[in-house]
Formats: structure tokens, sequence, C-alpha cells
């Protein structure tokens, strides 16, 4: 019965995790790593970015977002739209084509891919066109031919391929002489006239070539008139040709934009013309080679007004988009270019052409992210407040609504307001809207100006010098260069209820801020506080504190510093924690950690955990060099020795072997009788950094006697102690006149000195305590003072209750004797059940060295699930990881990119959206410049070509020459 009992019970409770847990990886956030092709359609406005690992990303209104892998661990490197339809054709770098749907399933349309094609022979594809009657493509080679293949079903029509042997028959042999026609470089569709496609070869044939100038195609399109074509080149230099009458073909203006020198070559370009007035001419390179060769650099020409937009890292394509049948001067008119970093959108509609903000694709990585904090749940008045702070910010960017608007967001509003804070390597903190499916911008705060640094306040990057030439404007956030590295922020702590901020960063600075909606001039107050406590004998040989600004600063609206602590050592700040209600914060680094109270602005304790043999803690990042290279000689010395002594020795094979597979028999008795263990060695109190301070909390519990609750913080370090301190606070009436104090009360040492990554204390009933001011803002039941509390305390190798106030042990749940695996990550979380609104659990996430993620239960820390989440090679995501207060968790796929995942049922965010086929009737003549153009009756191409020395054409199907 008992038995049965028992199996009942665990049934039950395997019901229940499966409406608890549930393991998804939902949705990547900010801009993909590497990306190498970008298409866009303008029936469907929808943004495709492909990227060098294979991957191809669909965008359109914020919220709609599709993703797609290639089996091919190849890079994309061209993407193309079917016109007027939901289909995407890929060219990976291996010479295959891939096409892509979005298909509806379930009233959403998933990105599948259906097809796949390589060529035959070895000739690879450098040129695709997505023909208007959205039934064929065109493929040009390497060889210089051009292949006809029908989509879907990528069924070549061989009949109606053109080979190079049929162009060069139609070609006089002084056009050509003895050189090669090369590859095919560019392939485009005349915009009235589906039949009429220019071939552009890299030398000479249907683009500028020159045989003396030795000019070579770079680029080549049509005008949305039909009448001219314009073709860039090798040299800097564009021409505009006039598509004359039945046999002629006329330049009618040639021109070096930058100068006389020698300048890089125009790799694309692009005419747009205005109802009114002159037309756009937009085109990538050019630039002067000796003066800005090494400039990224777009430029646009519109009457007299010519700018060199100067971004920051190299162009991988461009297009222009433009809404309205009519083409009028009141249509939105925008530049969108994708760069390796980031993408900028230009609005070329109002006036000084401003920069329209991205709702998603957002370089996370502007400056290197240094560390992470999610808030959930934020108030209204508080997330108001911060984006107030942010639209002063915003005053400089457009006006204009974003452009890319494809597909239909499905997904419901979020049900909470949540924050995810980024420190960044350059003293900043960016304020991200991690509430649905676009991580959106919503502020930037900036800690560089409290200090000195190198920067030139005045130091105005964003606009040229008056009389440049060319005539610059730096556009782009993307900076990853840091004034100083010591401004690098590592801890971040933001309490929500009381708007206070803490930052911490990587010379040993702690700053104290409070969100002010003005702009205010004030003097920064600086506490310095040795964690040494004039121990002698120790020497720092790491890098400088920051010197802090002594005259007052002005400080723009939004979160502004009032205090500022500064470690003695400068060592990076390893742990922090706030505790708004007490008004106090607490810090570590890996000589100490102390107590600040922030309303007198005074320091309450100081503990130095250094241990005396403890070397490399007193070194630093920056002379970690010389230990590294003692390692690797003592490293090198062992092998010596130890090829010294394997040739000195001769020992029977036979007898070692016997000895092995004894060794082995016992090894395998011993994992029979206790299957789920194994020996942990327990670690020296001489190994490095364990005096390093890696978890801080505060709570209020039992130390003294189990009758009296008394503010209390607790301190982990990396050498598996434990610190309680008892708190006393002065009342309210007096809490800003006598001091607050710190009495040590407590000191547990871990037997094998683990690390310790996480201490929470359970109440009566065996939840977390709340957060401060939680309860008091009625956003969380009271903690039951009445029942014991317990400690658990989380070290890397297992999980431990003690009893309060005796704090003896009551039950453990070992990780690393089972597994080997170390827990790195953990954080306190709520999950609701996906069946009944009523149920919910707490439960402890926690995230290990091999990359799996657990859940596991409280009060009774027993283990409820586990998934593999992080390739456990991939340390720096398993470092960079988050938890939320509700069961999901961001971690770093690259450096510009966030991965949202979720082991709860009920709190999910991920992508939910539509898009349909446009709807298109017939001929149309009004054809578009992009890729996805009008569609007409389907009619064999019979392209007949016509050389000039300088550029080729196609008319009326006729052959024509002329010599330049």
């Amino acid at each position: 019965m008992k038995r049965f009992r028992r199996h009942g019970q665990e049934s039950q409770r395997d019901r229940l995790k499966q409406e608890l847990f549930a393991f998804n990886k939902t949705v990547e956030h900010g801009f993909p790593h590497q990306p190498s092709a970008l298409g866009y359609s303008p029936s469907l406005k929808l943004l495709a970015i492909g990227t060098r690992s294979g991957a191809i990303k669909l965008y359109g209104s914020p919220g709609v977002e599709f993703m797609g892998l290639h089996d091919e661990n190849a890079a994309v490197t061209q993407v193309h739209f079917m016109p007027h339809q939901v289909e995407l054709v890929t060219l990976l770098d291996d010479n295959s084509l891939h096409m892509w749907t979005l298909r509806g399933h379930n009233g959403l349309s998933e990105l599948l891919e259906i097809g796949r094609f390589t060529l035959t022979g070895p000739p690879g594809v450098t040129a695709v066109l997505a023909h208007s009657s959205g039934e064929l493509l065109l493929l040009g080679t390497e060889g210089g031919h051009v292949f006809v293949v029908e989509v879907p079903g990528f069924r070549e029509l061989e009949e109606r391929n053109i080979s190079l042997d049929q162009v060069s028959s139609s070609i006089p042999d002084d056009y050509i002489g003895r050189r090669n026609l090369e590859h095919v470089e560019a392939l485009q569709e005349n915009p009235v006239d589906p039949d009429q496609v220019i071939i552009g070869y890299g030398r000479g044939l249907m683009v500028i070539w020159d045989l003396e100038k030795k000019l070579q195609l770079e680029s080549v399109c049509w005008t949305e008139d039909g009448k001219y074509i314009l073709s860039s080149h090798s040299d800097g230099s564009y021409c505009r040709w006039m598509v004359g009458g039945q046999d002629m073909n006329e330049e009618e203006k040639s021109d070096i934009p930058y100068g006389h020198f020698p300048c890089k070559a125009i790799s694309k370009i692009v005419q747009l013309p205005t109802e009114e007035g002159p037309p756009f001419l937009l085109f990538s390179g050019g630039m002067p080679r000796a003066s800005y060769g090494d400039r990224h650099c777009i430029t646009v020409i519109h009457g007299k007004t010519h700018v060199a937009l100067d971004f920051t890292s190299r162009i991988i394509d461009f297009f222009v988009i433009r809404d309205g049948p009519q083409r009028t001067d009141k249509d939105n008119l925008a530049l969108v270019v994708l760069v390796e970093e980031e993408l900028v959108v230009i609005d070329l509609q109002t006036e000084g052409w401003p920069i329209i903000q991205t709702p998603y694709l957002v370089p996370l990585h502007s400056s290197a992210i240094t560390c992470s904090h999610h808030v959930s749940t934020i108030p209204l008045k508080l997330w108001e407040r911060i984006l107030a702070a942010g639209k002063h910010q915003n005053a400089h960017y457009s006006k204009k609504p974003w452009p890319i608007t494809g597909g239909q967001n499905l997904a419901p509003d979020p049900p909470q307001r949540d924050l995810l804070l980024t420190g960044h390597e350059d003293g900043t903190v960016r304020f991200w809207d991690a509430s649905g499916v676009c991580l959106y911008p919503m502020y930037k705060l900036s800690t560089a100006g409290v200090f000195h640094t190198d920067a030139d306040p005045n130091d105005n990057m964003n606009q040229g010098t008056e009389g440049e030439w060319p005539p610059f404007r730096k556009v782009g956030c993307f900076d990853p260069y840091s004034d100083d590295p010591r401004l690098g922020i590592q801890k971040i702590h933001l309490c929500k209820y009381s708007g206070y901020l803490t930052v911490a960063g990587t010379a040993g600075q702690i700053l104290m801020l409070e969100l002010n909606d003005e702009a205010a001039e004030q003097t920064v107050e600086a506490k310095v506080v040795d964690l040494l406590q004039g121990q002698e004998g120790f020497r720092w040989k790491g890098h400088t504190q920051l010197d802090i600004q002594e005259d007052p600063v002005m400080f723009p609206a939004g979160f502004q510093p009032f205090a500022v602590v500064q470690c003695q050592p400068p060592a990076v700040v390893t742990a922090l924690t706030l505790h708004s209600e007490w008004k106090l914060i607490a810090f570590g680094t890996s000589h100490g950690f102390g107590l600040y109270d922030y309303q007198q602005k005074n320091s309450v304790l100081i503990k130095c955990t250094l241990n005396p043999s403890d070397q490399l803690a007193m070194e630093g990042p920056l002379s970690r060099v010389k230990s590294i290279k003692k390692s690797l000689r003592q490293s090198f010395r062992r092998i010596r020795r130890s090829r010294v002594s394997l040739r000195k020795q001769h020992v029977n094979t036979a007898t070692k072997l016997q000895e092995a597979n004894a060794r082995l028999e016992a090894e395998l008795a011993e994992m029979e009788l206790a299957p789920v263990q194994r020996k942990i060695e327990a670690r020296s109190s001489d190994d490095s950094f364990t005096g390093l301070v890696r978890t801080l909390y505060f709570a209020d519990t039992f130390l003294s006697d189990s009758s009296h609750n008394t503010p209390s913080l607790w301190a982990g370090t990396n050498g598996g102690c434990v610190f309680a301190y008892m708190l006393r606070l002065p009342s309210v009436e007096h809490r800003a006149d006598e001091p607050v104090t710190a009495q040590l009360s407590k000191e547990i040492q871990l037997m094998h000195r683990a690390p310790v990554v996480g201490i929470v204390v359970l109440d009566g009933h065996g939840a977390p305590l709340p957060e401060p001011l939680e309860v008091a803002h009625d956003l969380a039941r009271a903690p039951d003072m009445q029942g014991s509390h317990h400690l658990l305390v989380v070290s890397e190798e297992q999980f431990k209750v003690f009893t309060l106030p005796k704090v003896s042990a009551k039950m453990k749940l070992k990780l690393t004797a089972v597994d080997g695996s170390r827990v790195r990550r953990v954080g306190m979380a709520w999950f609701g059940s996906s069946r009944t609104e009523d149920y919910g659990e707490s439960g402890l996430l926690v995230l290990t060295n091999q990359g799996d993620v657990h859940v596991v239960s409280l009060p009774h820390v027993k283990m409820q699930v586990q998934y593999p989440c992080i390739r456990r090679e991939d340390v720096s995501g398993i470092a960079s990881c988050v938890f939320t207060k509700h069961g999901q968790g961001f971690y770093l796929i690259s450096p510009s990119e966030f991965e949202r995942f979720s082991l709860s049922t009920r709190c999910v965010v991920e992508p939910r959206c539509l898009v349909e086929a446009p709807l298109h009737s017939g001929c149309s003549n009004q054809h578009q410049s992009q890729p996805d153009g009008a569609s007409s009756t389907h009619r064999y191409i019979n392209l007949e070509v016509s050389l000039f020395s300088s550029c080729w054409c196609l008319l009326n199907t006729k052959v024509c020459c002329r010599a330049i």
C-alpha cells in the first residue's frame, strides 16, 4: 500500500511538473552576428538579413520576426524575394540556392525551406535576378554564363540559357581583344519592359568598360522610367547612359564625384526621381583612395545638397524604401543601410536627413556588454519617468514612423513591464524594454561624466567640419572603443519601488544614483574605503583608480549620481546589492566587502577576506600576463620531467594492465554501492582568490534567537566561507542622525570550500523573503515570521539548507558529486500553472558549467527538471546568463545578440505573426526598382546583346554597337 501510495504521488507530481515547467528558446534579441546579405520586399514590406553562419532572419512591423537556419554551414551571400509572393531565395557561398516560404499554420505564419538547387559544374553563382514574372530565376556565373531556372521547382530551362559563346559571337573583336569577359557581375531587369535584361560582365559587357582606363564593372541600374542606365566603376566614376532610338545608346553624363586623385570603386549606385526638382543620387564607395580609403561611406546627392554618410563599419548593402504608388514628394522616402555591426535607416524626406530610430535590430554591442540585470514588473510611474528621460536623449531622431511595416503582430500585449539593463565597457548602462518580442531601447545612462577621462565633452562626432571635402557626416551608434577600460560596468542593481540605482565598475568604483526628472548641477561626494584595513605586506600591482570630478557637474534628466564609493585597492567589483528601505548598499571585491549608508554617506562596515597566501589577488587583471607566462613555463618543465621519467621507467606491460583492470573493477563495485556519488576532493585554502566575494544578501531574519528578528547582511566568498552580520538600524525619527552598526554574528565554512554563488533565506512557509519595499507597496505577501526560518547556501557543488538561528545543517542536494557539473548562475523564480490561475510554486533556477538549466524546488531542495540550454563550450554565453523572476532567461549567443528562453509554461514571450500574400492583378507598367517588381505574363526572354566599349544595353532585341 505504501508503494502504491508513493507511486500515485509521483505520477501526480509528474503531471504537476508538466503544468509548471516547459523549456523553450523563444526569440533572439539584438543585431544578427556577422551579417552577409540584405533583401527587401516592397510588396510584403519585409526586410531579410542573411548571416555568415547560415541564418536567415525576416523582420516586418515591430513584433513580426521569423528565423530560419540552413542545414549547410555556409554563409548567405544573397537574398532575393520573389515579386509579389511570400517566397524568397537565398544563395550560399557553397553555390547552393534555397527556396523559403512563409506558410500559414494555425492562423500564424512559419518560415519553411521548400527546395534547394545546385548548379551542375564548377562555375559558382555570382549574380541572381528574381524575374518579375515570379516564375524565373536568372543566375549569372563565374564562367560568364547565365542560367534560367524555373521556380519553385528549381528546374533548369536549358533552351533558355544564355551561354558566353552566344554573347561573344555578337560582339566585334575590337571591343574584347584577347581579354575574357570574366564573371557576370550584375543582372538587372528593365523597370518598364520585363523582356529587357542587362547582363553586366566583369570586363566590359553591358557596363562601362574602357580598355585604356581598364575600368571594371561594379554596379549597374535602370532609372525608374526605363530611359536611362546608370553604371558605376572601379575608379570611383559613374556614367549615365540614355537609351536612345532604335539603334543608338548615348552617354549623357560621366563623372568622378570625389576628384581627380585615384578613388575607390563605387560598388552600388541608385537614382530616384522626384515629382518636382532634381532626382536623388545614392552610391556607396568612391572615396579618394589615399586620404579616405578606410571610410565606409554612402553618398547622397539631391540638388545642391551633397552628404557623404560615414558609417561605423563595412557596408553590406543598401536599398531605398518609397511608399505610395504615385511616387510623389509626399511619400515616405527612407534609405536603409546594413553595415556589419548595425542597421541604419535615414529619413530622406525630412530636412537634415535625420536617422529613424530602430524598434529592433539595435546593436546591443555598440559598446561591449560587460554585465546584465533584469527587473520584472516595473511600476507604471517609474516606467513613464524612464521613458521621459529617454525622449530627451532621442530628440535628434526623425519623427517619421518606422517604414518597414510588413506582417501582422498577433501576440497578446505583455502582461507586465520588464526592464533589461546592460552594463557596457564605456561606462554606460542601457535600459531596454524587455516586455515583448522587440528589445526596445528606452534610456542610456553614462557614468563617465563623474570622472576625469581623456574624452573631450565638446567633441561632436556627428557633424563634419564646415567646408570639408568630402562632406562627411558620421552616422550610426556602433562605437566599440572605450576612452578608459576602467569605466566598464560590472554590477548593476535597481530598486523599482524607490527609483534608486547602484552600479559598480572595473576600477572599484560604486555609484549611487537617483532618478530626477530635471537636469541638475551637483557635486558628487566620494568616499574611499580601504578593504585591506592597513594590512602590511600587500602591494597592488593593477590599474589605478579613476579620478573623480571635484567641481559641480551638470547631469541631464534621468538617473543622476549623488555618491561614489571608491574601493582600495581599485579591483573589479564582484558583488553588489541594494536595500532601499534601509538605505544601504553592500559591495565586494577580491579583497573583501563593505557596507555603505547612502543616506548619511558613511561607511558602516569593512571586512577584509584576503588570504595571506593569495598574492594573485593583488595583481589585478592588467598584470596577469606575468602569472600566465610563469604557469606556462612551469607546465613545460613538468612535461619535460615527465618525459624523462617515462624513459627511465621499464615496467612490465602485462603487470600494469592487470593493475588497471583491478582498479577499474574496484571503481565499478564502488559505483554499484553508491550509483549517484562521486568523490569530491576538498579544496585547499591556499587556492587563488579564496577571499573573492561572490554574493551579498540582505535579510530580515533570526540571527541571535528564534524570537527576535533583525536586519542582517550575508556574504559568501570564493573559498566557501559565509559571513553573517547583524545590523542595528536607528528608528525612522533618528535615521538621519544615529549611525547604523554591524556586528559579526555567524561564520560558516563549507567542508569542501566550494565557492558560494547564492544565499537565500526562506520564511516559515518555506518561501523566499520578499524584495525591499515590495510588501510596503502591497505587491507581495508579508513573510511568515512565526515559523522557523531556513538559510539556503548554494555553492558550486551543492545546495545546503541550515536552520536559523542555530545554523545547523538540515538537508542538502549534491550536484557535482552526481554528474560532475558546477553551478554558475542561480536565481529565484515564480512558476504559475498553465492549467489553473490560482496555483504556482517558487523555485530556484540553476545554470551549470555544462550549459544545463535546472529547477530546484523549495524548501525541500529537490531537483524538478533539467534541460540542455547552452553549449558547454560557450563559456561567454554561460557567464552572461541572467534569470528573470518569472522563469525566463537571457544569454549572449554572440557579442550582439541575446537568446531568450523560458522554463515556465505560463510566461512565454515569442513571436506570433502572420504574413499574407499581397494582392496583385494582371500586368503593370509601374515597375519597381527593388527586386520585388510588378509581375507580367511570362514570355520567353529573348536576350540579344550589344556592346559599347564602355556600356552594354538591350534595346528591342537588336544588336547595336557604338565605339566611344
